[in-house]
């Protein structure tokens, strides 16, 4: 048995600070759009490019940086990660153009991809010998993510508003340069040998890329459009494309056996939903506050602070609590459900309406449902992974949500568009496009609660022992019902 390491503790908070930082990075540039599109001049369809560009090579490349991390050694790719975000991040800061803005938040998707799966690596290796330890690591762990991407919209506004949109950059410079020098915290792990799987890494990655381009622009040019059709069909093809390749290859990207690993399958599919009902509420709901309460950037930020608060409190002291009463099922469905209940509440949102009346209220009761559900679901899926199979459980999970996420953003967006949201300066149109918006998040969460209750296996009785199925260590699955 391996020796418990004593600064742990110490290491986890890296962890955490990198997750924080990897999803605020989907965040932090909202607020500071409209003040980059004037000085970059971009137009209106390129401006979501911003924010596109960062998530789907973060989503699309996240099984690469899995594979990588189990190859090479999880804190190599872990510091390399933050190599590359660092420089992605001064790109993008110092960009004088369009092309060169996204192409800097591409590159910190790079980054991104390498950090998060090498992170989840670490965790599971720091704490995975002691079940009630490893739940509150990853309560603790979980909590960054979604206090990360609500954050970001928060510091987004105080960046834009009182420095210059720059700035929701230059804050990764000084954070990157500490993690990498606080690296010494983490655990060596040895390399073994092994080939990557280049070609497998290209089909997933474009699918995955052009699915999202072909979702985001169908708005302009047209669902039934033939452009808009035979993206979607050459991203199907790309995709299955992938899946060929893995069973032909010796050593593939995401070996088919995986989906053997317990719950992975189905928790896969609830972060797809979570993600695709999560991000687009904060969006539309930033949208709302400034846009038709007239906030602005910084006050708009501030708003979201109560969620922020209270997705902290029960990740890191309540959901792990409920794991262990409950297991991860129940939560999640039931997590989904609150969300979708605190999205239809949002959907009666009033051109005349006030943040405490229209806004806090349904806001939090989608935050408690959120807490409830992502932390059951990450751990649903990577509690049957075994330890050389660590990292690729993570990027497929955090494949899941990010792809989720940008689909959903994409689409809702689409809905929000034909039913107002695009005439600026129309009080009741945008809150029209916005109801519906959240009215269509609110069917995903729900679908999210349905596809949980029927897919997903229960937790086995505290007094059972652990599965070992796909060759899983017992401590690990027992860690779901911490």
């Amino acid at each position: 048995m391996s020796t418990v390491n004593p600064r742990r503790w110490w290491a986890l908070g890296v962890l955490a600070t990198a997750q924080f930082m990897v999803i605020m990075d989907t965040s932090i540039i909202g607020v500071a759009l409209p003040e980059m599109q004037k000085d970059l001049g971009f137009s209106q369809g390129e401006l979501q490019w911003v924010f596109n560009a960062y998530v789907i090579v973060f989503g699309g490349l996240l099984l690469l940086g899995g594979r990588l991390s189990d190859l090479f050694g999880a804190r190599r790719i872990f510091a390399a990660g933050w190599v590359t975000m660092v420089v992605g991040s001064v790109l993008a800061a110092a960009a004088q153009s369009a092309a060169v803005e996204i192409a800097g938040r591409a590159v910190q998707g790079v980054g991104g991809a390498l950090i998060a799966p090498s992170a989840m690596t670490l965790l599971m290796i720091l704490f995975g010998h002691n079940p009630k330890e490893l739940g509150k690591a990853m309560a603790l762990y979980g909590a960054a993510a979604p206090a990360g991407g609500t954050a970001g919209v928060f510091l987004g506004g105080v960046f834009t508003e009182w420095m210059s949109w720059p700035w929701v950059f230059i804050i990764y410079v000084p954070i990157g340069l500490a993690t990498l020098a606080a690296t010494k915290l983490l655990p060596a792990v040895q390399a073994r040998r092994g080939s990557v799987d280049v070609l497998g890494a290209v089909a997933v990655t474009a699918g995955l890329a052009l699915a999202v381009f072909a979702v985001v622009r169908a708005p302009e040019v047209g669902w039934g459009a033939t452009a808009t059709v035979l993206e979607l069909v050459a991203a199907a093809a790309l995709l299955v494309l992938f899946f060929v390749i893995q069973r032909s290859v010796r050593e593939p990207l995401m070996p088919l056996g995986v989906w053997r690993i317990p719950r992975l399958g189905s928790a896969n599919l609830a972060m797809t939903l979570l993600g695709a009902a999560w991000i687009p509420m904060w969006y539309f709901l930033n949208l709302y506050l400034q846009q038709v309460l007239d906030y602005g950037a910084f006050a708009s930020g501030a708003a979201l602070l109560p969620m922020t608060i209270l997705l902290m409190i029960f990740m890191t002291a309540i959901t792990s609590r409920l794991m262990g009463r409950f297991g991860a099922k129940p939560l999640i469905a039931g997590g989904l459900l609150l969300l979708a209940a605190g999205l239809v509440w949002l959907s009666a949102v009033e051109p005349t309406g006030s943040f405490l009346v229209d806004v806090l209220p349904a806001s939090l009761v989608a935050a408690l449902g959120m807490a409830l559900a992502y932390i059951p679901a990450m751990i649903a899926a990577m509690s049957g992974a075994p330890q050389e199979q660590a990292g690729l459980a993570s990027g497929i999970v955090n494949t899941t949500y990010n792809v989720g996420s940008a689909l959903g953003l994409a689409a809702l967006t689409a809905l929000a568009t034909t039913q107002g949201a695009g005439e600026l300066g129309n009080l009741p149109a945008l809150t029209d496009g916005f109801g519906a918006a959240f009215l269509g998040a609110a069917g995903i969460a729900a679908a999210g609660a349905v596809v949980t209750l029927l897919l997903m296996k229960g937790d086995r009785s505290p007094a059972a022992p652990a599965s070992t199925d796909a060759g899983a260590p017992a401590p690990r699955e027992e860690a779901a019902k911490v």
